[in-house]
């Protein structure tokens, strides 16, 4: 049906491209549709059967209203996991590396994710897998995706091309760093939306408003003209980044009916970590990894909490003998919490200055 309202469309106003583009725009709505339909309708179901097996015990030192949710199943992340990478298979181009590259990501991090969330709700071990063996997970997949894109000739003639937010011309060639800039940014990110999820409905919708925007930054520098316009690097084959990063926007929308505020499950460390590695590497393949600072300022922001709390709080440790607080508690939802705000209220919020943030992104194409 969008099929032929699109051709419908094309013929009437005669939009130049269309032709060429509405595929791979109805390619992207069905990867979209799909992923929502798979979580909405099998999410019952698959929450009735975490629920049976798989119930986090909430951490002693959460907020009292954080510790009314100790009924609620976690790794619901598997269900995000699952309605991606059917709609990948079934609406992009598998075979394309930078399809296979973005599902590889999730699947490895969402791997480390159900191991650490595994640990935590089945063998009760307190706070899961250790810190460094996440870690180990995020440099392999850092390593394996640097590699490849350095040796491939579809992704290394663009190396060099790495674009600066809020200027036309100037570009990064990381060089000899790129490979680590690679993993940092696959870990930084990954690691962001980890921290974030902490209220209902937080990571999921600031995720869907973060990899829509990223969508439409590669959908658009997959299109020669519009690259063109806009200045910044035509990236062949980042139309199939567009539409897995659709089938990833709608698994989230679906996710937040089951995880919308009280939350029916958690998406835990195996939603979570997957999101964020799929963030970066989408970043990351068309070229707009500068741009997270802004456009995904909301998990920055909470990363940067937690580093100055605990940043302070060792340093204060020294000067004082005593350890001293920025925050009430981090990462930074939690302070407002403690502060008496409601839950919805701050995850609302949260969501506002997503939204903010993206409208901001989007300037940097007119300024540019």
């Amino acid at each position: 049906m969008l099929y032929y309202i699109l051709r419908y469309i094309n013929e009437f106003y005669s939009i130049p491209g269309l032709r060429v583009i509405e595929y791979l725009t109805v390619r992207a709505s069905a990867a979209a549709i799909t992923a929502l339909l798979i979580t909405i309708f099998a999410g019952p179901s698959f929450i009735r059967f975490l629920k049976s097996k798989f119930v986090e015990p909430i951490k002693e030192e959460a907020p009292p209203e954080h510790r009314k949710k100790k009924d609620v199943p976690t790794m619901g992340g598997l269900m995000i996991i699952f309605a991606i990478e059917v709609s990948a298979f079934l609406w992009a181009k598998i075979d394309d590396p930078h399809v296979w590259l973005i599902m590889l990501a999730i699947f490895w991090m969402g791997l480390i994710g159900f191991i650490d969330d595994y640990q935590k709700v089945v063998l009760k071990v307190k706070g899961g897998l250790a810190g460094h063996y996440k870690l180990i997970g995020q440099v392999i997949l850092g390593l394996v995706i640097g590699l490849y894109t350095w040796q491939d000739p579809a992704f290394s003639v663009l190396l060099s091309d790495t674009t600066v937010p809020f200027f036309k011309k100037l570009s990064v060639d990381y060089g000899i760093f790129y490979i680590p800039v690679v993993i940092f940014i696959i870990t930084a990110v990954s690691n962001a939306v980890n921290l974030t999820d902490g209220l209902d409905g937080l990571a999921a919708g600031n995720a869907a408003i973060v990899t829509f925007a990223l969508g439409g930054f590669a959908y658009l520098a997959g299109n020669a003209v519009y690259a063109g316009y806009l200045s910044i690097p035509f990236i062949s084959g980042a139309g199939e980044v567009a539409v897995v990063s659709m089938a990833i926007v709608m698994a989230c929308v679906g996710f937040l009916w089951f995880n919308s505020s009280p939350a029916e499950v958690f998406m835990g460390d195996t939603g979570s970590l997957s999101l964020g590695s799929a963030i970066a590497v989408i970043a990351l393949m068309i070229k707009q990894e500068l741009l997270l600072p802004v456009l995904a300022g909301v998990f920055f922001i909470e990363t940067l909490s937690v580093s100055l709390q605990v940043g302070w709080f060792k340093i204060s440790k020294k000067m004082y003998g005593e350890g001293r607080r920025i925050f009430l508690m981090a990462p930074l939802h939690h302070h407002f919490q403690l502060k008496g705000w409601a839950e919805q209220k701050i995850v609302i919020r949260f969501w506002i200055i997503s939204i903010l943030l993206f409208l901001t992104s989007l300037m940097t194409l007119k300024l540019r």
